[in-house]
């Protein structure tokens, strides 16, 4: 899966480090979290896979975008591989909600979502207070291991 992420991104080194660093955090978070291990590493691996289609389509890499683009990405390459029909459709609603996490609540769900924030939060949040980073992780994260994770990384004793 790793190679077919790396093929669809080409020479898009961010997005790469990206997903492989999402992945190293999703397991991470797997190991003390449980859930299915190919479905978190899977949608890991694929969870912003439909970001330059979305660039190429709506001229926007927003994560509604992403939303809509991905999971058919995902399913085709997912197919290429021997995945139960019930695990695809997972990876791919997981895919479907890694921004907004409007329709899905599923342990694999939450541990993607806790390794893509602790990532997206050394950039987006690198000039928060601490009370501010406190608040933030105790709202937005949804398993206990990304929260210690999170907290171990950005709270300044």
């Amino acid at each position: 899966l790793i190679g077919e992420m790396k093929n669809v991104f080409g020479d898009d080194r961010k997005r790469i480090e990206h997903a492989l660093a999402v992945l190293d955090y999703a397991e991470q978070i797997q190991n003390v979290e449980g859930g299915d291990p190919l479905v978190v590493r899977a949608a890991a691996i694929l969870h912003d896979i439909g970001i330059h289609r979305a660039e190429r389509k709506y001229g926007s890499s927003a994560g509604k975008y992403q939303e809509i683009e991905g999971p058919p990405i995902a399913e085709e390459i997912l197919k290429r591989f021997d995945i139960s029909a019930e695990a695809i459709e997972h990876i791919c609603r997981i895919i479907a909600n890694h921004h907004s996490a409007k329709d899905i609540d599923t342990i694999e769900f939450r541990i993607v979502w806790d390794a893509d924030l602790l990532i997206n939060l050394l950039t987006d949040y690198s000039q928060v207070s601490n009370e501010k980073l406190k608040e933030i992780i105790d709202k937005k994260f949804k398993t206990d291991k990304g929260r210690q994770i999170a907290a171990e990384m950005f709270i300044k004793s």
